[in-house]
Parts: C-alpha cells; sequence; structure tokens
C-alpha cells in the first residue's frame, strides 16, 4: 500500500478549511457583518484573530504550503471554526497525520440519543470514559451500583470495586473481577499515558487501595474486563454477568458497557 503523504494532503487540507471557513458567517462567531462580502463566509483574517494566530501563518497553513504547526494552533484554528471533535479529528489527521491529544475532549457528556438507547435497555449499561468515570448510565445500573445517590467524584468505576466497602461486600468474585478491570485499565491508559486526571486517579487509588498498589505493581495480564462479573443484588441474590462494549464517541474514548445475564 502507498504510503500517505503531505503532498497527497495539502488539497485536502485546503479544501477542508476553505469549506469550514465559507460555511461559517460573521454572526456565527460573534462578529459585525461589516456590509456586503464578495466570497461567502469569513475572512482569512476574521479566523486568524478568532484563533489568535497570525494571518500570514494561518494564510500559508490554508494554502497547504509546507510549514510546521503546533498542537495548540491546530487546536485554536478548530475553535474558530467551531469544528465538532470529528471534524477536529480528521483536521489533525490532514496536517499532523495523527488525531489530536487526549486532553482535548473534555467535554462529559452524551448525545440525548445514547441515553436514550439505554434507557430502552432492560440490561444494565453505563458510558464510561477514558478515566472510567461512570458519566451516563440507565436505571438497572443504578440498581447494580447505586449511582443516582453517589456524589460525582465517587462515579468511578475503578475507585466504586477498589475503594468502596460496601459494594466490595457485595462482589462475590472480586478476587477475579479486580485484577481484570484494573488489566483494562492499563491498556486504556496507553492511550494517555502522562495525562495528569489518569495519573491523580493512579495516586488516589495508591492511597486507598493496598489490593491496587499491589497489581499496579504486578499486574495480572491473564484476562481483561469492563465490568464486574458477579454480585450481589438488593435482595442478596447472585448475579452473574457477561458484557459487551460499543464505542459511543472513538475521538473522546466514551464506550458504553452492557451487561447480560448468565445463569449460574
Amino acid at each position: 500500500m502507498a504510503k500517505r503523504s503531505f503532498e497527497r494532503t495539502r488539497g485536502e487540507l485546503t479544501d477542508f478549511l476553505l469549506h469550514h471557513r465559507h460555511k461559517l458567517t460573521p454572526a456565527d462567531v460573534g462578529l459585525p457583518s461589516g456590509g456586503r462580502r464578495r466570497t461567502p463566509g469569513l475572512r482569512r483574517e476574521e479566523v486568524a484573530t478568532l484563533a489568535g494566530v497570525g494571518l500570514t501563518w494561518y494564510t500559508w497553513f490554508e494554502q497547504g504550503r509546507d510549514i510546521r504547526v503546533s498542537e495548540r494552533f491546530l487546536l485554536n484554528v478548530s475553535r474558530a471554526l467551531k469544528l465538532d471533535d470529528a471534524e477536529c479529528c480528521h483536521l489533525f489527521l490532514l496536517a499532523h497525520r495523527r488525531p489530536p491529544p487526549t486532553e482535548a475532549y473534555q467535554e462529559q457528556a452524551i448525545p440525548p440519543r445514547i441515553q436514550a438507547l439505554m434507557d430502552d435497555l432492560t440490561n444494565p449499561a453505563y458510558v464510561i470514559n477514558l478515566r472510567w468515570d461512570l458519566i451516563a448510565w440507565n436505571a438497572a445500573a443504578d440498581g447494580l451500583l447505586g449511582l443516582d445517590t453517589r456524589e460525582a467524584a465517587a462515579r468511578n468505576l475503578l475507585r466504586l470495586v477498589f475503594a468502596d466497602p460496601a459494594l466490595r461486600r457485595r462482589l462475590t468474585a472480586w478476587r477475579q473481577d479486580a485484577p481484570r478491570l484494573l488489566a483494562q485499565f492499563r491498556c486504556d491508559l496507553a492511550v494517555a499515558p502522562e495525562d495528569p486526571t489518569l495519573r491523580a486517579l493512579i495516586e488516589e487509588l495508591n492511597a486507598l487501595s493496598p489490593d491496587f498498589r499491589r497489581w499496579w505493581t504486578t499486574p495480572n495480564l491473564d484476562g481483561y474486563g469492563r465490568g464486574i462479573g458477579s454480585l450481589l443484588d438488593v435482595d442478596g441474590m447472585q448475579c452473574d454477568f457477561t458484557h459487551e462494549t460499543l464505542i459511543v464517541d472513538e475521538h473522546r474514548h466514551l464506550k458504553m458497557v452492557v451487561y447480560f445475564a448468565t445463569s449460574t
């Protein structure tokens, strides 16, 4: 397969930037119209001002000249052109041949249709981000984990498993489940190993849980999982589960985990 070169993406980059610049109006970005315009959309100088970058540098970038631009430059241009996550990712791929840094996606919300999809399920389901925060769930998942009544900081799957004594007493296969979850989390950490929020979570759990601390330094790589395999429900009955993982937003690393009951 022929290697994709920057020579082949320059025209695509120019077309992409022109398309998004031309479809915006001054009113879209809070600027006065300034009378009639010979061309549609924003002017280059307006995009450069909104992005906080030099006009000459932006012009050269839009023209596809062979210049080096930083991640910050691309993120500023993305915001100026009101690109969504997928469009921002495409811009990075065209300019840097790689997606943007994970830190670019801090919005922790899911589309209403994803929530509606979970709400239609009778199976427990939740959405986690790269840090394994539980950012959305359905009623069945709340029935298992009591998420509605927990503070936001406590809605983290690893924190629940390793640092919640009440939940741990309900996890009948904790010694099997916990290391599998941790092994999967280590895989996810490879996406953004220096992310400060991930590092802060690891430090917190190292301080809270001797088991986490031990398995973090000597990981078990024999199994992986994003969900709890066995726990007691509110009536004390054991529930066993398998899981499927669906990608909700690949750019923000949001995943939906759906639980399926199995017979014991």
